[in-house]
């Protein structure tokens, strides 16, 4: 079959890509704004256009065990969460990634509770930053797409073995309907082959012990593993992409960089806003002001060496966090660029925006260039669109005192 062009949204794209792996085992449990896919993964297997089995469990956490034990019998299983039920996922996602376990996971992003809430921000995903799984970010619906038929490659490779999550911004890009290129079923099989289990492999003609106790004389080394897998997927990642462009002709990179070369001020950012950031950078070119936009794609592994390289020579860095950060100097992805920048200091600033599905506007990223080219914004955390009654809303019974913060 020939590559064909179909209206999906992002939910509607990430079942597509699971259906063309091949996923042969599915443990589904609904939650908003995720539903739709394990929907749709049902509907494909009850067509017969998905071969194998679909299991409807009783919670998100007996759904990635399910998929762990599966997988590990030598067949690629799958299922998919957002928010809470990736929380409720928290101590199975070690298992997946301390037994080196190639699962890939499409996770609508969702705000944690509390105050709760149904719309995106990155909180979830974050919260699970170091939970040894990898983190790609995707834009629109055809990079959701993109991200997890590269994903599985990428976690199967025998030098990386380590599961995958692609992040989604729930409704912005979970519900949005666009065009998308879905390359034919010849061309992903040439691309990603039958699965392989490369690593623990449950057998009954040869029983083994799986993420049995580890004593302290090896648990620190088994962790080591984990760490070079992260290095070397930095050196995979590339040449995946590489390849998968060779059949869809479409770039990929660790990094995206635009109009960055002579830029006096700089966003870097993540997920659906990028395309407004880089919206908001050609209106400004136009007024004459020396804007650039940087997008990560990979959060994990985070590719520290190519955004240093690129935003070296930049002056000032605003950095725009999904994710609040709560009681740290900074968001997460302004620690990580920050650390990345090294001896950079205060030309890095923070601004938190877009949290609880609220929308980065055009107005806000305005707003944040002008501020860094004014150089006038405190290098401290920027709460960029909170409203003058921030205070107010839903009071507690304690006392702000702004002078002192």
């Amino acid at each position: 079959m020939k590559h064909r062009k179909m209206m999906l949204d992002g939910n509607g794209a990430a079942a597509e890509a699971m259906k063309l792996a091949k996923v042969s085992v599915i443990a589904a449990y609904p939650i908003t704004p995720q539903s739709p896919i394990v929907e749709k993964l049902a509907e494909m297997v009850q067509k017969n256009e998905i071969k194998g089995k679909y299991i409807c469990v009783e919670s998100e956490h007996t759904a990635l065990s399910y998929v762990i034990g599966a997988q590990l019998t030598g067949v690629r299983a799958g299922t998919a969460t957002s928010s809470v039920g990736l929380a409720l996922m928290h101590e199975v996602l070690g298992v997946a990634s301390g037994c080196r376990i190639p699962v890939l996971m499409p996770v609508v992003n969702r705000a944690l509770v509390s105050p709760w809430s149904l719309w995106c921000d990155h909180q979830d995903t974050m919260a699970e930053r170091d939970s040894g799984w990898l983190q790609f970010y995707a834009e629109d619906v055809q990079e959701v797409l993109d991200l997890i038929l590269m994903g599985y490659k990428i976690a199967e490779h025998e030098r990386i073995l380590l599961p995958v999550m692609v992040c989604m911004d729930g409704f912005f890009v979970s519900h949005s309907l666009q065009p998308v290129w879905i390359p034919g079923q010849d061309a992903v099989d040439s691309f990603l082959p039958e699965y392989t289990a490369k690593n623990l492999h449950l057998d009954v003609k040869n029983p083994m012990f799986i993420n049995n106790l580890t004593p302290p004389e090896e648990f620190t080394e088994m962790r080591y593993q984990q760490e070079i897998a992260f290095k070397n997927a930095l050196v995979e990642i590339p040449e995946i992409q590489r390849k998968f462009k060779d059949l869809s002709g479409r770039d990929y990179f660790l990094v995206n960089t635009y109009r960055c070369e002579d830029a006096q001020a700089a966003i870097v950012c993540m997920g659906s806003m990028c395309g407004t950031v880089r919206h908001v950078v050609e209106k400004l070119r136009d007024r004459g002001l020396k804007v650039g936009a940087v997008k990560i794609t990979s959060f994990r592994p985070f590719p520290g060496g190519e955004l240093r390289g690129v935003l070296s020579p930049v002056p000032r860095i605003g950095v725009i966090d999904r994710s609040a950060g709560l009681g740290a100097e900074e968001g997460p992805l302004c620690l990580e660029t920050r650390a990345a920048m090294e001896g950079k200091s205060c030309g890095i600033v923070n601004f938190i925006a877009g949290l609880g599905g609220r929308d980065v506007t055009e107005k806000t990223i305005e707003k944040i260039f002008y501020r860094l080219l004014d150089d006038k914004v405190e290098c401290k955390k920027n709460w960029i669109d909170t409203g003058p009654d921030a205070l107010e809303i839903r009071k507690l019974q304690c006392r702000y005192d702004l002078d002192k913060v």
